[in-house]
């Protein structure tokens, strides 16, 4: 270890080799700091199969992965003070891989048992699989910190420096991942791959008193792989946003079901588009029958899942269909799955809502369907003022824009999102059971806007499974005292009840 003497130098022990440079310790850095930052991104979409991917999970992840920075950098620098640092890089870094490429395997085995949104489950599910791994690596920097010292009179700018390596890994991490690992393949082969970079690496950083870490690093990734590929995925489709599954429905053998990650996001029947497996599918077509006059529509749907609805309106009513879907696996699992036949009808533009409607949605539409969710949470940028301001300039006359959203006792979001809609367009509509309209229980509301007024008579004669319909004043009386979500302030994922 090294210590002080009078001139302020530091002397090391002999096993401080001179050949572990400062490039290769400031590469050291950028590595694992890189590897903590890709293992919490994946770690969003590993986790989404069992807690889902809000607002509440990526709080729980980073909370997670700050933590164990925290303790890593904590014990990295009181290990390095008391073992030869020289001889704990490269074991650190190999330890780090190995614990990186169990993760996947780890959340995957554990996640049922610890699925579900409430925090601590959330927090839980991302402790035992990735704190392990990002303390271990967390614990390189200070390590390395000790191993660049040669004199007091540089310890700022050796701690500076590899700080600033340490965020340039981190932020080298977040941008590959977030924007193309991602997109490009699935996350457990991603974990994989970084797991063998931090082995080789620790590898050829290991001293000869760390024989051990050369022989037996390698088949223990290997096992750790084989083992991992073993673990069947819960993800039948991996998209960048989701983790996708279709299912045959048992009772009727040409229903199917969208599961986006813990959610079931459409119905659909392959053989028969006029067919709706959701309530509050039929609870939409239903007001929109009721409101609209006789013939074709011209519809923009917020959100295309199983495109579910666009296809009911088009073999009912025809018309165009524009669907702002955000993922495009989404459209080709559709496609491919689930009997979606595109044509002149049909027109589908990939990205976030907010986004292209701005840029790529005419105006001119007869009805606007909201059905975009991310978890059970309505996205939040697309609850607010200012994006409901964007549907109603591209109503025509007499246009209706209906949206889906699911709310649990004491269902403020729900409230909080009628009186929004209230504050945009002059008449507003709630349909659902007595129960949901009570705060007893939760589930599905289909809230409705309009510039014209709206014919409480007519929305009760095409309701079914005991929806009640509200309008006027008792629309206004369900959302009175509920915040009104703008831009700068719509806590929809925290105003969310659970079930």
């Amino acid at each position: 270890m090294a210590a002080a003497n009078a001139e302020g130098r530091l002397t090391r022990r002999p096993s401080h080799t001179p050949g572990m440079r400062s490039i290769t310790l400031g590469a050291a850095v950028f590595v694992s700091s890189a590897a903590i930052l890709v293992l919490e991104i994946l770690a969003g979409r590993i986790l989404a199969p069992f807690v889902g991917l809000t607002l509440r999970s990526f709080t729980g992840i980073i909370g997670t992965v700050l933590a164990a920075i925290a303790v890593g950098a904590w014990a990295g620098g009181r290990l390095a003070d008391r073992v030869d640092p020289s001889r704990l890089l490269g074991p650190v870094l190999v330890a780090g891989g190995l614990l990186a490429a169990t993760t996947p395997t780890i959340v995957t085995t554990l996640g049922p048992t610890l699925s579900g949104e409430a925090p601590l489950r959330i927090v839980t599910l991302a402790f035992v699989g990735f704190f392990a791994p990002a303390v271990v690596l967390a614990a390189v920097t200070p390590i390395a910190a000790k191993l660049a010292l040669r004199s007091l009179a540089e310890t700022g700018a050796v701690v500076g420096g590899l700080s600033a390596l340490g965020t340039a890994g981190a932020l080298f991490g977040t941008f590959v991942t977030g924007f193309v690992l991602i997109a490009a393949m699935p996350s457990r082969p991603i974990t994989w791959v970084v797991a063998a970079v931090l082995v080789v690496f620790g590898i050829g950083l290991s001293t000869s008193a760390s024989r051990l870490v050369r022989l037996g690093a390698v088949p223990l990734l290997a096992a750790a792989i084989v083992l991992g590929t073993a673990v069947p995925s819960p993800c039948q489709i991996e998209t960048a946003y989701f983790c996708a599954s279709v299912r045959v429905d048992a009772a009727r053998p040409t229903g199917r079901e969208l599961i986006l990650d813990t959610l079931r996001h459409s119905y659909v029947d392959v053989a028969d588009p006029t067919y709706l497996g959701s309530r509050y599918a039929r609870v939409i077509t239903g007001v929109v029958e009721a409101t609209m006059p006789e013939g074709e529509l011209d519809v923009l749907y917020i959100g295309g899942g199983g495109f579910t609805l666009p296809r009911f309106l088009a073999a009912t009513r025809g018309g165009s269909a524009t669907v702002l879907e955000l993922d495009q696996t989404v459209v080709d699992i559709a496609e491919a799955e689930l009997g979606l036949e595109p044509g002149p009808w049909l027109t589908v533009v990939v990205g976030d809502a907010r986004v292209t409607l701005a840029k790529a949605a005419p105006s001119g539409f007869d009805v606007v369907v909201g059905d975009a969710f991310g978890g059970p949470a309505v996205p939040f940028h697309l609850t607010t003022v200012e994006f409901l301001e964007s549907i109603a300039t591209r109503l025509r006359p007499g246009g209706l824009y209906v949206l889906n959203v699911i709310d649990h006792p004491p269902t403020r979001f729900v409230r909080a999102e009628a009186a929004t809609l209230a504050r945009v367009f002059p008449y507003v509509g709630i349909v659902a059971p007595q129960g949901l309209l009570d705060g007893l229980q939760g589930g599905n509301y289909v809230l409705v806007g309009s510039k014209d007024p709206l014919d409480p008579a007519a929305l009760a004669a095409v309701m079914s499974d005991g929806e009640v319909a509200i309008t006027g004043d008792d629309a206004r009386e369900f959302a009175a005292g509920a915040i009104v979500l703008r831009d700068e302030h719509a806590p929809a994922d925290q105003l969310l009840g659970r079930p």
